[in-house]
């Protein structure tokens, strides 16, 4: 079994990087997602001991200290960081600028929803998952849409 300072890719993307005793994840280690997150912790025989989640764009979350996102401030993580964009301007996401959403489809977190085909992609078009009837009714209710029409400003006659 493995033994020592290892690396181990999943099949799912997902890479450990630290120490190893007896095939299981055990001291010091890291788990990378392709997302590009990571959750760093220390180990007991495969079971984190403790530990602290990081998301892609830097923010770390805290169970203790949570804030972000708690209902009195509904920044992103970017304009806590680089403050606000110029009035006019939309910050529709995190990410800037945001993903162009494929007509018709939704853009569901990890990647773009198809109501027709009910599949969610990743952001590179490669197969997630199916969505069942509970998260069909979510990203619709809740996620952001490709414009099915164009919106344009119409001055008053």
């Amino acid at each position: 079994r493995m033994e020592g300072f290892g690396y181990y890719a999943l099949p799912t993307g997902t890479e450990y990087r630290g120490s190893l005793w007896d095939g299981m994840f055990h001291g010091q280690g890291e788990l990378l997602l392709p997302s590009g997150s990571g959750y760093r912790a220390l180990w007991d025989r495969g079971v984190p001991a403790q530990g602290k989640y990081t998301f892609a764009d830097g923010l770390e979350y805290d169970e203790k200290k949570w804030h972000y996102c708690d209902g009195y401030d509904r920044r992103f993580y970017t304009e806590i960081c680089s403050g606000f964009k110029p009035p006019g301007i939309p910050h529709l996401t995190n990410l800037d600028p945001p993903k162009i959403i494929p007509e018709g489809c939704y853009d569901c977190g990890d990647g773009f929803y198809n109501p027709k085909t009910r599949v969610v992609v990743d952001y590179k078009q490669k197969f997630l998952r199916n969505a069942d009837d509970d998260e069909h009714e979510w990203i619709l209710r809740t996620c952001r849409k490709a414009w099915d029409v164009t919106t344009e400003h119409k001055p008053k006659p």
